[in-house]
């Protein structure tokens, strides 16, 4: 970085750490007993759809790879797409296997970018729900190398539960690296799980 973009107020980017999905498990402990969420089992990776059969081969490799683990219980990995346009691989696992939902993500992510495809890469999520019923996504932007809550408002369309994502954000920011600017935490209308 340059004397001009320092003038210029241009920053460098943050390079993306794919570790930092590991703290997931010890944040989902602290998430429970801060706030009564537990995980659903379900996580997701959005990328933006790209065409080609070099995307095509990335797809089917991350997916067989994650297909063939024996202690996958439930339906295999699947792809679906949002309605705005975005891809999503999701995993299921039972909610007790959180460390291999999560391992699961590194890898779709490691082999993404591995293969080329890192610019696609978009966000990362694990799902929670609490005894109301209430649901939860931690995502973590690919981009930015942060996480932050999202909460959905069950019953109230594309709205979401501010109050509670901030006190996720606080209850957690011992434990994950939360996104400071609240600008963007994008919101995830249609993702898996959700």
């Amino acid at each position: 970085m340059g004397l001009l973009d320092i003038l210029l107020g241009r920053t460098k980017p943050v390079a993306p750490d794919l570790d930092r999905l590991f703290a997931l498990p010890s944040a989902a402990v602290t998430l429970q007993a801060a706030a009564g969420f537990t995980p659903t089992g379900t996580g997701a990776v959005c990328f933006a759809t790209v065409e080609g059969a070099a995307f095509e081969q990335t797809h089917r490799e991350v997916q067989a790879l994650l297909d063939a683990d024996a202690d996958r219980t439930g339906p295999p990995v699947e792809l679906a797409q949002d309605g705005y346009g975005y891809s999503w691989l999701v995993s299921r696992r039972t909610p007790d296997q959180l460390p291999q939902l999560v391992n699961d993500l590194h890898a779709v992510n490691s082999s993404m970018e591995v293969n080329g495809f890192g610019p696609q890469l978009l966000c990362s999520l694990a799902d929670f729900t609490d005894d109301a019923g209430r649901r939860l996504a931690l995502v973590y932007l690919y981009k930015r190398g942060t996480f932050y809550p999202f909460a959905p408002l069950p019953g109230a369309g594309e709205r979401r539960d501010n109050a509670l994502e901030l006190r996720v954000r606080a209850a957690l920011g011992d434990d994950l690296r939360i996104e400071q600017d609240l600008g963007r935490w994008f919101p995830v209308w249609g993702a898996p799980g959700l």
